[in-house]
């Protein structure tokens, strides 16, 4: 009879362990994601979290008004500290290989940049990371002064990065050293390596070595600010206005007096005979400063769904701000490039526009885009994504810095300064500079070593890769020119059979 009771009990014993079990299982469990998020929680306040702080090199012009001197205790060296591999450079950097294929297998020899001095506005020095300049004539208007603001910043970003080099720059627009000559346009000795002559832009005969323009640091006399602000501003000017929203027309807004082919294409506006599909205006730049640049802000000029791009009287610096407003931008063909345009592609980044008969390939073009709107808009979008993507202040000074040390690499003798050079710093430029030129340097001032890599230059194109790029693009070109031919013949038959 006693049995079945002992029985219950150690089934009720049991049932309560068990039920002791479950709960001391969840309130251990509860316990450790209670844990978990405390120790969650504590990761928001490690120092590994907290942002490190950025070096920073402020101008020190109290020293050099003491002393006259640059300061002396620039960092000589900026350890990267983004994580991660460096990015690959844009496809525009291949030409840094071409520009330099010419002195591949000879060096560039003292004797080579002696030469150079024939037409140059200066001499670069670098030696141990400080800059020393030689100055021979005065460049138009501060060309050479924001030239070699920008290579100041150079070093104020990538200190102890910038190898010893020796350098002439011409800050004149043409090209002068002949593919032919050997010594420029006179020359006559082709046998001899060409001398190497830096300048913002170069064609197809000739051999001088571009370089980014000034105006990416400023250009104080027509009020252009520099690049890395400006390019911010038309990003949201872009926004401003949508495509299909815009002026079914092509814009253009500029000098026509310095060039012949840009009074040329004066004739193209709108007139009781004709409507070319263009508006285009003279910019009186007296005029403009007199009005405080009211008229010129690049920013406010997104309003056309297309914009010309036309040379001067060389290549123009225009061409980076007409193609970032999401317009399709029509090239009026090209005989001169800067350091980037050589990987626009025509129809994909551009739309070519016939340099001899202007007016009637712009209405063409116009006419196009507006029956193929979707693809037009896709051109305008490509170009713009290229200029806010592509051509970033970061990627201007690695071209910078890849093209500076791939050109030292050729140099067959010691840079040494000169006895009538002078050394430069920021403090010598910017402390003692006045109104738009100060405005300017202090904007585009670099505050300190760069904490990311230089991307990665890529590999030379070999003879049929750029035979390829080459027969690409005129392929492109001479479709277009194809349809432009069928566009008007179909115009011509109609008139004739009204």
């Amino acid at each position: 009879m006693k049995l079945p009771s002992r029985s219950s009990a150690v089934v009720f014993s049991l049932l309560l362990l068990l039920g002791g079990a479950l709960i001391s299982t969840r309130l251990l469990d509860s316990n450790v994601r209670r844990r978990k998020k405390f120790k969650l929680s504590l990761k928001i306040t490690l120092p590994d979290d907290i942002p490190k702080k950025h070096l920073e090199i402020p101008l020190n012009c109290t020293a050099l008004n003491h002393t006259g001197t640059c300061p002396v205790d620039y960092p000589t060296g900026g350890a990267t500290e983004e994580p991660g591999q460096p990015s690959t450079c844009p496809e525009y950097f291949r030409w840094i290989h071409e520009d330099l294929r010419p002195w591949a297998h000879t060096g560039i020899t003292r004797e080579a940049v002696e030469t150079a001095k024939r037409t140059a506005n200066f001499r670069l020095v670098i030696v141990n990371g400080k800059a020393y300049v030689e100055r021979y004539q005065r460049a138009f208007q501060t060309r050479d002064v924001f030239t070699l603001w920008g290579i100041l910043q150079l070093l104020r970003r990538f200190p102890g990065q910038v190898p010893d080099l020796e350098l002439m720059f011409d800050c004149v627009d043409w090209p002068v050293v002949a593919k032919s000559g050997g010594y420029g346009e006179n020359g006559d000795n082709a046998t001899v390596a060409p001398p190497p002559l830096f300048r913002y832009c170069g064609d197809d005969r000739t051999l001088d070595i571009v370089f980014p323009d000034w105006s990416f640091w400023g250009w104080p006399e027509i009020n252009i600010k520099p690049w890395e602000g400006l390019q911010k501003e038309l990003k949201e000017g872009n926004k401003r206005k949508r495509w299909m929203e815009r002026e079914a027309y092509a814009y253009w807004k500029g000098n026509p007096a310095v060039a012949e082919t840009r009074m040329d294409l004066m004739k193209c506006n709108v007139s009781e005979e004709h409507d070319w599909n263009a508006r285009v205006f003279a910019q009186d730049w007296v005029k403009e400063s007199q009005q405080g640049y009211k008229q010129s802000d690049l920013a406010n000029q997104c309003l056309h769904r297309y914009k010309i791009y036309i040379e001067g009287s060389a290549w123009s610096v225009s061409q980076k701000y007409i193609m970032a407003c999401d317009s399709v931008t029509l090239i009026v063909k090209p005989h001169y490039y800067d350091f980037f345009t050589r990987s626009l592609v025509p129809v994909h980044h551009y739309w070519p526009i016939q340099e001899h008969d202007k007016c009637k390939s712009i209405k063409f073009a116009v006419d196009w885009g507006n029956s193929h709107k979707q693809k037009a808009q896709e051109i305008g979008m490509a170009a713009s994504s290229f200029i806010q993507d592509e051509l970033k202040m970061d990627f201007v000074y690695d071209y910078m810095l890849h093209l500076l040390t791939q050109y030292s690499k050729l140099l067959t003798f010691k840079p040494v300064v000169p006895k009538r050079a002078v050394e430069l710093c920021s403090e010598s430029m910017a402390c003692n500079a006045a109104g738009l030129e100060k405005k300017f340097m202090m904007e585009s001032l670099v505050k300190g070593p760069s904490e990311r890599a230089p991307c990665t230059i890529p590999t030379p194109y070999d003879p049929p890769s750029l035979s390829a790029v080459l027969r690409r693009n005129s392929n492109s070109i001479k479709q277009v020119e194809l349809w432009e031919k069928r566009y008007w013949d179909n115009q011509n038959k109609q008139q004739q059979q009204a």
